[in-house]
């Protein structure tokens, strides 16, 4: 195909998506051609690859469990300086809450709960938050789709492994300043990186120091209407949410290569922060009766300091067997104080609370796995993953009133221990060039125990063995076309504040803002999954991909309101069964490596569209709380020639739409845009400023939520809150 038809199909590729298919094809036909060489000149391409160098292992493309790998390069592209930041644009991965301000991260469109956090490959630790890692420390991210039997199961949307910093190399020195603003609050960020060698020993060392305000306004406007629609009650709640953070982040490493094929290896993660919070409320009544309370004055003082530390063991054995064992202990302390104020009409103090609040968890990890090939293209291993984890936690609650307004004083404590053990075993089997396969079984327990001076004791043990079968097929005849498939099944185990039956508060209690409890019967939700997906691999790096999924979810977990003893409370129940079911599609066009003479511009995209249905919720909309129907990213990067600049950006969008979560509830959540731009200015080959522009639509977040009683009158509040463009600029220095 000559070079102007080359061109001509790649335009219209890129203004049609309804050529994308056939552009597909047509590559294909030509990797098949390219693949079928004279017997001398097949010869002389054998010696040369004898001799040269070998390629780089692509783990996306020739590891038979489905794993999306993002690297460095990608993670600091835009000059974020959270890691919820740099999921959002990931195929497959949402973020919950308001747009540009991070919140929990999911895949498959599930709600939170459903996506697995890893930190190193095992479970990430009490009290910790992606928001903690700053992304210089971070070596790599792993999507993994579907479950392995080496990680936990407890994935029944897929799971993310957030690999802190491993490579060493000698004498790196790095350092990264910089400034950032939103809506008039400044901040500033700092980052380094230390890395060396020294005989059988080498070490790296990153941080990260990070302080910054906030002003983050937002309303609430309640709607009520009786039974025949007429409307009965109109407030309006103005909100302020100003603040300021101070956080340090430390990650230590060192390695030591005690003998051959044998390292031990330190790896630390330690972060301390600080925070201040002032948040004034103000509701205006315009029909119906007032709130009890209307003003509310709240500020909050946070600390937090949190410590893991592992120490790893690998060693090399005969007939190419391999053993790793690892041991690791974590700590965390929160210490939170908060003095509210709350006020009758005409700015009389009705209440005066003053809330202490004192947690601290800590515990241990220890993993290990025993591998060995059993022939060519084939290797089992076993292994174990096991956790213990201590929560302490005392709240003090005071309250004084001089007008009679009612009170309530608690003291209160609990003590609650989590034991986690899971053993696997898993098989990868290279049948032949063109099909592998993995086989994996995993039983994992576990057991949640809690005694407090509110509630009686706890005791909720559960187990699950999780079969898990993936197979990659790479079509004969084609170096670029493979197919994927994967059997899992999975489970989400309730959370230990789901367990525990201790009373959350509400100011104004009501329908839509009720008090909560946690649930000691809940059992875990399982699940059957089945995925599948179709990759082409074009030259250069690019790459097409449309992957489906669908799973099976048996005890299904969601919050139900009840009105009890005159007040109305939120528990989590298990309610019957779900079924979720999704497509997503993925392109990356580097364009000059596809074709040289292009401009040096790589796009990228994804798209995933989800739907579900709940067995014992009656329709329309009764989908998964919380689940993200459509989402995608579009992106670019163009490298300017004949200048030292780089250009680029990335518009994500989320689309919630309404949901009906049990009989009488129902949420609602708005369309998400964010539209992130960035540029790199390169002084020198060591020196750069990085300049980057986050959430510059300033699309205003809405949610709603609903409660509908038996007669037909309803309750709904709806939230408005507005966003801010964010502008950062960093000076990134090599030594």
């Amino acid at each position: 195909m000559s070079r102007q038809n080359t061109n001509t199909l790649v335009r219209l590729l890129l203004a049609s998506p309804a050529i994308f298919g056939m552009f597909s094809a047509h590559a294909a036909e030509q990797a098949t051609t390219a693949d079928k060489p004279a017997a001398d000149k097949s010869a002389q391409m054998q010696k040369v690859e004898v001799k040269g160098q070998a390629a780089a292992y692509d783990a996306r493309r020739d590891d038979t469990a489905t794993k999306i790998v993002v690297n460095q390069e990608e993670i600091l592209r835009h000059g974020d300086t959270t890691l919820g930041e740099v999921l959002k644009r990931l195929p497959g991965i949402t973020v919950g809450g308001v747009q540009g301000r991070g919140g929990n991260v999911r895949m498959r469109g599930l709600g939170n709960g459903y996506t697995q956090i890893l930190l190193n490959g095992e479970p990430a630790p009490p009290g910790f938050s992606l928001d903690q890692v700053s992304p210089e420390m971070v070596e790599r991210i792993e999507i993994m789709r579907a479950a392995t039997a080496e990680y936990s199961t407890q994935a029944i949307a897929g799971g993310i492994n957030i690999v802190l910093k491993r490579q060493v190399q000698t004498a790196q020195r790095e350092l990264k300043t910089g400034v950032q603003a939103e809506h008039g609050a400044y901040g500033a960020v700092s980052t380094f990186q230390l890395s060396d060698k020294s005989g059988k020993m080498s070490y790296a060392m990153s941080g990260n120091l990070l302080y910054g305000r906030q002003d983050r306004p937002s309303h609430i406007v309640t709607e009520g209407y009786d039974a025949a629609g007429r409307e009965v009650l109109h407030r309006v709640a103005y909100d302020g949410n100003r603040g300021r953070l101070l956080g340090i982040g430390l990650s230590p490493r060192i390695n030591w290569n005690i003998g051959p094929g044998e390292v031990i290896t330190s790896q630390n993660f330690i972060n301390v922060a600080r925070s201040h919070g002032d948040a004034p409320e103000t509701v205006v009544t315009s029909l119906g009766a007032p709130p009890r309370y209307v003003a509310t004055a709240t500020d909050v003082e946070n600390k937090m300091e949190m410590l893991r530390s592992d120490l790893s063991w690998t060693k090399r054995l005969e007939q190419g067997a391999k053993l790793d064992a690892k041991f690791g202990v974590n700590y965390a302390h929160r210490d939170s104080n908060m003095g509210q104020q709350q006020y009758y009409a005409d700015e009389v103090l009705a209440l005066d609370r003053d809330i202490a609040n004192d947690v601290t968890e800590k515990g241990w990890s220890s993993t290990g796995k025993y591998s060995r090939p059993v022939g060519d293209g084939h290797s089992i291993a076993v292994g174990w993953d096991g956790a213990y984890s201590l929560r302490n936690e005392a709240r003090l609650q005071l309250e004084t009133t001089t007008v009679g307004a009612p009170i309530n004083n608690r003291d209160e404590g609990f003590d609650a221990t989590v034991r986690r053990l899971a053993l696997f075993a898993q098989d990868e089997w290279s049948v032949t060039k063109q099909w592998s396969v993995y086989f994996g079984l995993r039983w994992e327990g576990i057991q949640n125990k809690s005694e407090g001076n509110s509630y009686a004791p706890i005791d909720s043990k559960s187990s699950v063995f999780s079969p898990v079968f993936q197979t990659l097929y790479k079509i004969p005849g084609s170096k670029n076309d493979q197919l994927r498939g994967g059997i899992t099944r999975t489970y989400k185990a309730p959370s230990l504040a789901a367990l525990v039956p201790r009373r959350g508060i509400a100011s104004n209690n009501s329908p839509t803002t009720p008090d909560t409890i946690g649930n000691p019967q809940l059992k875990p939700e399982l699940a059957w999954g089945l995925d599948l997906a179709y990759e082409h691999y074009l030259p250069g790096g690019g790459l097409l991909s449309a992957s489906t999924y669908v799973r099976h979810i048996d005890d299904i977990t969601h919050s139900r309101v009840f009105f009890i003893d005159g007040l109305w409370v939120s528990m989590p129940v298990n309610d019957g069964a779900a079924n979720t079911r999704g497509i997503e599609l993925e392109a990356k066009l580097p364009l000059r490596q596809m074709f040289p003479g292009w401009p040096a511009l790589d796009l990228r995209a994804n798209v995933s569209r989800s739907w579900s249905s709940l067995s014992m919720v009656p329709g329309p909309d009764n989908r998964l709380d919380q689940q993200t129907p459509l989402s995608g990213t579009f992106g670019f990067d163009y490298k300017f020639d004949g200048l030292p600049a780089t250009f680029g950006g990335s518009l994500s969008f989320q689309n919630g739409g309404p949901v009906r979560i049990s009989q009488n509830q129902y949420g609602y959540a708005g369309v998400k845009r964010a539209l992130d731009l960035y540029g790199v200015w390169k002084f020198t080959p060591k020196v750069q400023l990085r300049m980057s522009l986050a959430n510059t639509l300033r699309q205003e977040n809405v949610t709603a939520s609903t409660y509908v009683s038996g007669d037909g009158s309803r309750l709904t509040d709806t939230t408005f809150t507005p966003t801010f463009v964010q502008v950062r600029a960093m000076l990134e220095t090599k030594f």
